[in-house]
C-alpha cells in the first residue's frame, strides 16, 4: 500500500469510527462519559423564591435611619409559606425561602443587625437580593444536551435534579498483544538479545488516562499459528492493539494473520516520524491497530491515532491533530526529512505562554527520551530547524 500522509490516515481511520451504543451508568460511575441522550431539569433552581444575602425580608421602600420591627427569622431549609405583615421586616438567611409580602432583601451589614426591631442604614430597590423561582432553569428545560462531557461540574449539576443513572455511550473495549520472541515480560530477567516488555504497560496506563481498562493478552511468539488463536481472542473486543510484527521482515506475520481471520487492510504505512509501519485494519467486530514494535513508534502511533479514535467511540468529538496548541520553543527544535517528525517536549506554561522544550531522541528505540515528554511537538516534512524562541506546534499529552 503507498505512504500515507498523517491527514488521509485520519480520515481513513475516522469514517469507521461511530460513538458506540447507549447504555445506564450510575451517576459515580459516570465521570468522564458521554451523554448519549439530551437530559432535561426535573425541577425549578431555585425551587422558590429565596434570598440571596443573609439580611432582612422587607416590603416597600426603607429609607435611612428607619427602625422596623422583626417579626421572626426564616432560614434556609425551612417551607415556604412566612407571611410578611408590613411594616415588620422577617430576619433572613441565605437560600431561605421569601417571605410572601416581601418584595426585597436587605444585607445585615445595611442594618444594625437587631433581633426585635432593626435599624436599616440604607434601602434597595424592588427585587434586590432576590433569586427567583425558576430564574435558572425551569423544570423541563434543556439541561445537558447529548454529546456532553460527564465533567465533576456536569455531574453536580445532575446530582441537583436527581438523576441516579444515566444514559452514556459505552466505553469501548480494547485488548493488547504484543508480539516478538525476543520479548519477555517486565518482571523476567532477559537473557542475552531478549527484551523486557515495555509497550504493554504503555499502552495499559495510556488507557487509563481516558478512563478505559485495556485487557492485556499477554506476548505472543513469532510463529502464526501461536499468534492466531490470540489475534482472534483480541478480535472479540471493540479495538485490538497489537505492537510489533508489522513491518515488512521474515517474522512480520500480524497482516497476514489478519487477512487470514477476515480483516479489511485500511492502510499499512503512515509519513510519519517515528511509527511509519502503522496498520489500520476493520472487521465487523470492530477495529485493528498493528503498531511498530520500537516503543517510541507505539507511543507516537497511540497519542497521534488510537487515542482520538477511542475518544470518538466514546463519544468525544476529536481528531489526530485537531487539539494541538501553539507553543514558544525553549530549546532548538531540528529538522525534519520527507516525514512529520514527531519529538517528545517539556512543557510549562510560564505568563500566559507555553514554553516547549524538545527532546530530540536517539531514535524510535529511545524510550528515555519519549517517558520524560509531557507533549509531542511537530515538525512538518521538509521544514528547517527552529530555533529558541520560535513558535511551534504541540500536542499536549498529560494535563
Amino acid at each position: 500500500m503507498a505512504l500515507l500522509a498523517p491527514d488521509e490516515a485520519w480520515r481513513r481511520i475516522a469514517r469507521r469510527l461511530r460513538p458506540l451504543p447507549e447504555e445506564t451508568a450510575g451517576r459515580p460511575a459516570a465521570a468522564g462519559r458521554v451523554l448519549a441522550r439530551d437530559l432535561a431539569a426535573t425541577v425549578d433552581v431555585p425551587a422558590e423564591d429565596v434570598s440571596a444575602m443573609d439580611g432582612y425580608a422587607v416590603s416597600g421602600d426603607v429609607q435611612a435611619g428607619e427602625r422596623r420591627p422583626v417579626a421572626g427569622t426564616v432560614a434556609a431549609g425551612d417551607p415556604p409559606g412566612f407571611e410578611l405583615v408590613p411594616p415588620a421586616v422577617v430576619r433572613i438567611m441565605t437560600g431561605a425561602p421569601v417571605p410572601r409580602g416581601a418584595d426585597r432583601v436587605i444585607p445585615v451589614e445595611a442594618t444594625d443587625g437587631g433581633r426585635e426591631d432593626a435599624v436599616f442604614h440604607a434601602g434597595t430597590p424592588p427585587g434586590e437580593h432576590v433569586r427567583r423561582r425558576g430564574e435558572i432553569l425551569e423544570r423541563g428545560d434543556p439541561l445537558l444536551p447529548a454529546g456532553s462531557r460527564l465533567t465533576p461540574g456536569a455531574l453536580a449539576l445532575l446530582a441537583t435534579h436527581g438523576y441516579a443513572s444515566l444514559p452514556v455511550h459505552r466505553a469501548p473495549s480494547v485488548a493488547v498483544l504484543t508480539t516478538g520472541d525476543e520479548v519477555v515480560p517486565p518482571e523476567a530477567v532477559p537473557a542475552p538479545g531478549q527484551l523486557r516488555d515495555s509497550n504493554t504497560e504503555f499502552l495499559l496506563a495510556a488507557g487509563a488516562t481516558l478512563g478505559l481498562r485495556f485487557e492485556s493478552l499477554g506476548i505472543a511468539p513469532d510463529r502464526a499459528a501461536a499468534l492466531r488463536p490470540l489475534v482472534e481472542r483480541g478480535l472479540r473486543s471493540d479495538v485490538l492493539l497489537l505492537c510489533g510484527g508489522v513491518s515488512m521482515g521474515e517474522f512480520d506475520l500480524v497482516e497476514g494473520v489478519l487477512a487470514d481471520l477476515g480483516c479489511e487492510a485500511v492502510f499499512d504505512a503512515v509519513a510519519v516520524q517515528p511509527g511509519k509501519p502503522l496498520v489500520f485494519a476493520a472487521h465487523p467486530g470492530g477495529l485493528v491497530f498493528g503498531l511498530p514494535g520500537n516503543p517510541a513508534s507505539v507511543m507516537v502511533s497511540f497519542w497521534l491515532f488510537v487515542r482520538p479514535a477511542l475518544r470518538r467511540l466514546m463519544g468525544i468529538e476529536d481528531s489526530w491533530w485537531g487539539s494541538a496548541v501553539a507553543g514558544t520553543l525553549a530549546a532548538p527544535l531540528p529538522a525534519a526529512g520527507s516525514r512529520d517528525r514527531f519529538l517528545p517536549a517539556a512543557l510549562e506554561p510560564r505568563e500566559g505562554r507555553l514554553l516547549v522544550t524538545p527532546f530530540p531522541p536517539k531514535g524510535s528505540h529511545d524510550l528515555a527520551a519519549y517517558a520524560q515528554g509531557t507533549g509531542l511537538v511537530r515538525v512538518r516534512a521538509g521544514a528547517g530547524a527552529a530555533e529558541v524562541g520560535a513558535e511551534c506546534e504541540v500536542l499536549v499529552l498529560v494535563a
